[in-house]
């Protein structure tokens, strides 16, 4: 398999692992559970901020209620198409472009 293709294979994975496991994980990471906002989380202190600043109450569709119901429900479908598109798609373009022009040890440029 030519190395521009190989490294286009890898950043797709990586791209489509980002956006199926690697966001999802970060959310939660933050504090944005299944179960609710973990205490003394960075989500609980977005939430605190966000309520001081609404008045005590927590926008619908700010981006706590957003993380929030990711965290709860995981993604749509739409958004899991939608990421692993654009995420697959650019780390793909990543991936063949650290491949792209790089030579085999020992061929020398004159």
């Amino acid at each position: 398999m030519e190395e521009k293709t190989k490294g286009a294979a890898i950043g797709a994975a990586v791209g489509l692992g980002v956006a199926l496991v690697g966001i999802p994980a970060g959310i939660c990471a933050l504090g944005f559970t299944a179960s609710g906002i973990a205490a003394g989380s960075v989500a609980a202190k977005m939430m605190s901020i966000a309520a001081i600043a609404n008045n005590g109450g927590v926008a619908a569709g700010s981006a706590v209620a957003v993380l929030q119901s990711i965290g709860a429900a995981g993604f749509s479908l739409g958004a899991k198409i939608g990421l692993s598109s654009a995420l697959g798609s650019l780390g793909a373009t990543a991936g063949a472009s650290l491949f792209e022009g790089k030579k085999p040890p020992g061929d020398k440029c004159k």
